[in-house]
């Protein structure tokens, strides 16, 4: 069993390492709370509480709509869901692993976080193609770190702060660097509000100035195994989004601050109360579809997205409000569907042979899960077995990287009919 020791720093101090090389770690005036692997178990990260203002995930949704701020203030604690557990346990792990000298990712397989464990699926997909995008970014290993860095603002935005993942540098450069391992979002390099943020905070960090003093350029880079997006820009530009973000946050504690929808609202917690998005949904109740023109259809559709996320929202509100006890009229709590279950598959089996019945099903493995099984013996799976075949189509938005799919059919109907 490996146990890492929890230690809580209240003054800065640097610790040096060699992970690949030198690993300097600025600890925040605040703390610096290392992780604890306590049997097999991964505790949770406890070095900071979200913002309830601005923090790096929410930097954007504030700049652009500064009145959710009060919005989301009004909303019951969110449950968390698999996909945010499992992204908190890899944080976790790929922290673990770079905060020390001998602990390997291998080592921590079997940890958990919440219901999720570390798996060799996710050790391979996640974890290791994250470490080589590290290497290749320095492979020399001649950067030095730090990981999990608490960042605020201070007297300059009060209440404003968050948790850089690496921040580092490399000759005349600030690297912010920001993991990110789900897989339903490709989230971009340029411009990013969440690494501008990170950066202008850490401007402002005691504790973090030194990836800063001297630097001439930053990088933002956000490894998304197996994707890594990077981008370089300028003090002067980190400036101008601090500035940005000072200006939204003052009006966000106006009584009238402006509420404005976009693709900034996708994660904002606020949905179900928005009222501007309760107004989408009351005008998308009243169109008449087969009626609108095909440009109107188009720009409805930019708003789809968010309305299905809506009431996805409005659903999981009302659970969590049911499930704490609040009458929500016209609704209630019920059971789920019933599903049988063998109450002892043994003397099940036993029981369904003397009746006649073979009670075992095989049937050939998916490619993929081929694949996982050839896994240990460093085989690949042969081509000539397998091919790609599309379950369907359906429609994506133009800046979709696929191809768009040729309706040949209509296209040879549409050209019959003009020799007829």
């Amino acid at each position: 069993m490996v146990t890492v020791s929890i230690c809580i720093y209240f003054t800065s101090s640097v610790v040096l390492g060699s992970h690949p090389n030198t690993l300097k770690k600025s600890l925040t005036s605040y703390f610096y709370l290392a992780y604890n692997l306590a049997s097999t178990s991964l505790k949770e990260n406890k070095m900071a509480s979200h913002s309830l203002i601005a923090g790096g995930s929410t930097a954007k949704r504030v700049i652009n709509c500064p009145g959710s701020v009060a919005l989301v203030a009004k909303m019951p604690p969110k449950p968390s869901s698999t996909y945010a557990d499992k992204g908190t346990l890899l944080h976790n792990i790929i922290a673990s692993v770079l905060d020390s000298d001998t602990i390997t990712p291998e080592s921590l397989l079997g940890a958990t976080y919440a219901n999720e464990t570390f798996t060799q699926d996710l050790l391979d997909e996640k974890i290791l193609p994250a470490l080589a995008a590290l290497d290749a970014i320095d492979p020399e290993g001649v950067m030095d770190y730090a990981v999990e860095t608490v960042v605020g603002f201070g007297a300059y935005m009060p209440g404003v702060f968050g948790s850089a993942d690496l921040l580092g540098r490399l000759g005349n450069r600030a690297v912010v660097l920001d993991w990110k391992f789900g897989d339903g979002v490709a989230v971009d390099a340029e411009e990013n509000e969440q690494g501008m943020f990170y950066a202008a905070a850490a401007m402002r960090t005691p504790a973090a100035q030194w990836v800063f003093e001297g630097a001439e350029e930053v990088e933002i880079i956000i490894v998304q195994p197996p994707a890594v997006k990077r981008w370089v820009t300028t003090i002067k530009r980190v400036k101008e989004f601090e500035r940005a973000l000072k200006k939204a946050v003052k009006v966000s504690a106006m009584p009238d601050a402006a509420i404005v929808v976009g693709d900034h609202c996708r994660w904002c917690a606020a949905k179900p109360l928005c009222p501007k998005m309760t107004g989408a949904v009351d005008r998308a109740m009243k169109a008449q579809l087969a009626e609108l023109p095909a440009e109107t259809i188009g720009a409805y559709l930019g708003n789809a997205d968010l309305l299905e996320d809506w009431i996805k929202d409005l659903r999981a509100l009302a659970m969590t409000m049911m499930e704490n006890g609040t009458k929500v009229p016209g609704y209630k709590v019920v059971a789920k569907r019933s599903v049988r279950k063998w109450l002892d598959e043994g003397r099940a089996g036993v029981a369904l042979i003397a009746l006649g019945i073979d009670p075992m099903k095989l049937e050939l493995v998916s490619p993929a899960q081929a694949e996982k099984l050839l896994k240990p013996t460093k085989q690949a799976l042969p081509d000539d077995l397998v091919a790609s075949v599309s379950s369907g189509t359906t429609f994506a938005p133009e800046s979709d990287p696929r191809p768009e799919v040729l309706q040949i059919g209509q296209q040879l109907t549409a050209a019959l009919s003009k020799l007829v």
